[in-house]
């Protein structure tokens, strides 16, 4: 692998320092844009990217980069829990008696990031009558609290992120068009862990000294344990790898090195087995998601499952087909004829 430049390995150890650690040369890209739009104060930023792959840090990080906003508020709106009736009281505040309970005059979340920067976390999932009044907002530079008939001028930068490709709700009807142009002047978009195998020995490393003041200090992590941890999916990414290098810590009775062994004790003697349910669970939830936001067709995604099912099966396992057709209570010519289809192989055979 050619060595990163000296601009790459700056890039690198300032979000690093921020808390967003890679050497992989596709997530380095995306920090150089994502340091450029630090620059660009005013313009709004989209984060695109699977649950667990750092959207939070590095919107963080280009709020702390920020020579502007950076010494000012970072406030978090995360719209896939935020209730939809009292979402524009939450965000834009309210005055004393504009509804019951309303006892004093509060502040939203967009008057309490002046002067800084308001994340709008997991944004797809923002309730569609609050949307027009989100981009009223963005646009004029105004909040109206409920309740009040003045308008108060606010100075924030906005940074959305979303879990998945906001086109296909467009398409839908689900997400304004209007607002999405509106907060996609600047599209990063974070790779998963899938595809970002440069960064898992530094990032379990990372990991392990984040919480070195529980568990004590890690110092190396053996190759053996990386290579392993290559092969599995991660479908929670960063978040998913830091509760396994966790369980390590735990279980870990003597040494500095993260090694196989701690996997091996973490996970217990039936690894294979045991990690095989939850993979099948995560995926399954995975594709049936594509399916339901509009990025697979719904036939698709059953034969996916279908076949990650029978994938599964065929390798818990060293058993013959018959005994993998009772186990699913099948036919084993059914089964024959679906593992054609797939084209899959029993390994016991």
């Amino acid at each position: 692998m050619d060595r990163p430049s000296a601009d790459d390995e700056e890039i690198q150890r300032s979000f690093s320092r921020l808390g967003f650690v890679t050497c992989s040369p596709k997530v380095t890209s995306v920090l150089r844009r994502a340091r450029k739009a630090a620059n660009a104060s005013d313009v709004t930023v989209l984060l695109q990217g699977e649950t667990g792959s750092g959207k939070q840090v590095l919107a963080r990080g280009i709020h702390e980069l920020d020579e502007k906003r950076g010494a000012h508020p970072f406030v978090t709106v995360h719209c896939s829990t935020i209730s939809e009736a009292l979402a524009e009281s939450e965000l834009f505040g309210h005055q004393r008696g504009a509804f019951s309970g309303a006892s004093i005059d509060r502040k939203g979340l967009f008057q309490s990031a002046q002067h800084g920067t308001i994340f709008l976390d997991d944004v797809n999932d923002l309730p569609f009558p609050l949307q027009p009044k989100l981009l009223d907002v963005i646009q004029r530079k105004t909040v109206r609290p409920v309740g009040s008939d003045r308008e108060v001028p606010v100075d924030v930068r906005v940074i959305a992120a979303c879990n998945q490709p906001l086109e296909p709700l467009l398409q839908q009807g689900r997400f304004r068009a209007d607002l999405y142009h509106r907060l996609n002047v600047i599209k990063l978009a974070l790779p998963p862990m899938r595809e970002r195998g440069p960064d898992l020995a530094i990032l379990i490393l990372a990991l392990a000294r984040r919480h070195q003041h529980l568990y004590g200090p890690i110092d190396q992590v053996e190759l053996e344990l990386v290579k392993h941890l290559e092969q599995k999916p991660f479908l929670g990414n960063v978040r998913e790898l830091e509760n396994t290098v966790q369980r390590m810590l735990f279980v870990k009775t003597k040494g500095v090195t993260l090694t196989l062994d701690d996997w091996t004790a973490q996970a217990g003697p039936d690894d294979e087995e045991t990690e095989a349910i939850p993979d099948l669970i995560g995926s399954a939830a995975d594709t049936l998601w594509k399916a339901i936001s509009g990025g697979m067709p719904f036939g698709r995604a059953f034969q996916e499952i279908e076949k990650k099912v029978l994938e599964t099966a065929l390798n818990a396992d060293k058993c013959t087909r018959q005994q993998i057709a009772r186990r699913l209570q099948t036919s084993e010519r059914t089964l024959y004829y679906k593992m054609r289809a797939h084209r899959l192989r029993n390994p016991a055979a």
